[in-house]
């Protein structure tokens, strides 16, 4: 048996060898297919770590809570722009209280809109973040010149404001911002201090923003009452699921409702943000790959159309074999070999240049500092192998089921 497997194999790559060029061009659709499909799958699980990267500077005992109501899995309303207005400022203090929400160790609360800022003859567009409480402890950063708020003008709406350091050079340049008074849309504003460089954390950029009194954003800027969002940073990860829980009973009991279905606000934890992007980057990529699966389709498509033109032009050699003694089932499994080698090769050579134009991109994006994993997947090797083997069986055993019917002395006849 093993005899009539190596003197099979030894048919299918003579066979194959004897036209190289029309087998080259015959596997390339497979190649592109599998290229494409193992190159996407290892973009999406690098761009994956760098989004979950990123998340996790945000650390793991913090939890927010974001106006509107969301299911389980989904973000809330508010995160696509529409405006809803459930939470306030007293919410937020409520939650500080131990007695509500027993494991606190700090409430920001915070109130988000895009303006224009200007100074002498620069101006530039940035967002303005309105705060309220422990921002420095909940969401980190250092001054790097000048001074951060007091409590005192946190819980006031007086006119000042510390720059986020890509913000202070585009206004400022070369010049010194502490002390400088800056428009703020229409109203003028102190500069008191600029924050360190920090960078991207999440989907944040800390350089580009401005940080004011919750109130003065709110009244003077916005002229609005209520807030953008809530973070609570918990004494422990350990107790993130309890505090939860009792946030939501805390907010419940305020807004005056009974049923958690009714709620106008969602509760999310750094984990719960991490499962979110989880789940929507594995659907994107999965959707892309499948997309560029495609192209396998076509490919098995051209496989079969040229092993139909080989069929043709082998008619006299495949009824040689059968006058010498050669079975149908021998005829087709040869064809059916054929197919599946091309497939077999075509994918491996897919898989391998998917795998370098990976690992390159992998190289570039980490040149720029960020974190990127060069993945290859058990998924993109089954496509790689399996699939494209079943490509081959699937599509290539029409031809070889016709090869196989040939009567011997039609086939000798055949010009």
């Amino acid at each position: 048996m093993w005899e009539n497997f190596k003197q099979l194999l030894s048919l299918v790559f003579r066979a194959l060898l004897s036209n190289k060029t029309r087998s080259f061009l015959t596997m390339l659709g497979i190649i592109i297919g599998v290229g494409a499909v193992v190159l996407i799958m290892s973009l999406g699980a690098g761009a994956q770590s760098l989004i979950l990267g990123q998340l996790e500077g945000f650390g793991s005992d913090l939890i927010g809570v974001l106006p509107g109501q969301s299911d389980e899995k989904g973000p809330p309303a508010s995160v696509f722009g529409v405006k809803v207005t459930s939470l306030k400022l007293a919410d937020a203090e409520a939650l500080r209280q131990e007695k509500n929400v027993s494991h606190t160790a700090a409430v920001v609360a915070y109130y988000q809109t895009s303006v224009s800022f200007s100074w002498r003859d620069q101006s530039y567009d940035s967002t303005l973040y309105g705060i309220n409480g422990e921002y420095l402890q909940v969401d980190g950063g250092e001054i790097e010149s000048g001074r951060f708020f007091s409590d005192e003008e946190l819980d006031s709406n007086l006119r000042l404001v510390v720059l986020g350091s890509t913000v202070a050079g585009e206004l400022f340049g070369g010049n010194e911002p502490v002390g400088q008074k800056i428009k703020v849309k229409n109203q003028n504003a102190v500069v008191i201090g600029v924050m360190k460089e920090r960078g991207q954390v999440g989907f944040q950029n800390y350089d580009d923003l401005v940080l004011t009194p919750l109130a003065f954003a709110q009244k003077e800027i916005a002229g609005i009452n209520y807030l953008s969002a809530i973070r609570v940073k918990v004494d422990s990860a350990d107790n993130i699921d309890e505090s939860m829980e009792m946030i939501a009973q805390t907010l419940r009991e305020r807004h005056d409702l009974d049923n958690p279905s009714d709620d106008d606000f969602s509760v999310r934890s750094f984990r719960d943000a991490l499962d979110l992007v989880t789940n929507i980057t594995d659907a994107l990529r999965y959707f892309l790959a499948a997309m560029a699966a495609l192209s396998l389709l076509v490919g098995g498509i051209g496989i079969m159309n040229i092993m139909l033109v080989s069929v043709t032009e082998r008619t006299r050699e495949i009824g040689l074999r059968k006058a010498l003694g050669a079975t149908n089932r021998q005829v087709l499994s040869q064809f059916l070999f054929e197919a599946i080698a091309l497939t077999l090769i075509g994918g491996l050579i897919g898989l391998l240049f998917g795998s370098l134009f990976s690992y390159l991109a992998a190289i570039i994006v980490r040149s720029l500092d960020y974190r990127w994993d060069f993945v290859i997947s058990a998924f993109s090797v089954f496509i790689a192998i399996g699939l494209s083997a079943i490509i081959g069986i699937v599509f290539g055993y029409y031809p070889a089921r016709r090869a196989s019917r040939l009567s011997p002395i039609d086939a000798l006849r055949y010009e």
